[in-house]
């Protein structure tokens, strides 16, 4: 397969090999012995442990960029809160979903913190295959901008806590749609899910 692949890529085995090897690390693809690479099934608590972790990473990120945003960088999220505007009122969900990347790539280099920035850009890759059917839930894109206001407002006033409880209810909203859109009535973190 490695061989196949790099003929058809134009490139030699190695970067095939090495880009094999971390989608598998990263759980996106399973290597079977003997048989080669198949796309990873995603389970219910894959989607749960995924969004736990960005939970919490995107309320730290809040919160320090709640002590840290420039004010240019509040000037640039209100834009942003704009363009959100305008891509809710049309229903355009692809532009939402860019909108929403830069909107959260923004909070994170206001965090001023480069390892958390690393860490959720690893995760990122996870996290996107979700985005487009969390948002494109009923209802979704304009809960996600009157959150995506909030966690501004916040930020702007410099409050740590409240930044950080919106930015983890956010996610956890984002991650209810989700299941919903799947089909899947979400446990509550009492009864383990």
């Amino acid at each position: 397969m490695e061989i196949q692949l790099a003929e058809e890529l134009g490139v030699s085995r190695t970067p095939v090999r090495e880009a094999i090897r971390k989608l598998e690390q990263e759980e996106f693809i399973v290597m079977v012995p003997r048989k080669g690479a198949y796309v990873a099934s995603v389970s219910v608590k894959d989607i749960t442990d995924v969004f736990e972790v960005r939970a919490a990473l995107e309320a730290l990120a809040a919160g320090l960029a709640a002590q840290r945003v420039t004010d240019a960088e509040l000037d640039t999220m209100e834009r942003l809160l704009v363009r959100h505007s305008s891509s809710t009122e049309d229903e355009n969900l692809g532009s939402m979903v860019v909108g929403d990347i830069d909107f959260h790539d923004l909070v994170y280099r206001a965090s001023r913190n480069r390892r958390l920035m690393t860490i959720i850009n690893n995760l990122r890759e996870q996290l996107q295959r979700f985005r487009t059917t969390s948002l494109g839930h009923p209802g979704r894109m304009k809960e996600a901008l009157d959150e995506h206001r909030k966690m501004v407002e916040a930020i702007s006033d410099r409050n740590v806590e409240l930044a950080q409880t919106l930015a983890w209810e956010h996610i956890e909203n984002a991650e209810d749609r989700l299941l919903e859109a799947m089909g899947v009535v979400k446990k509550s973190r009492q009864d383990g899910g």
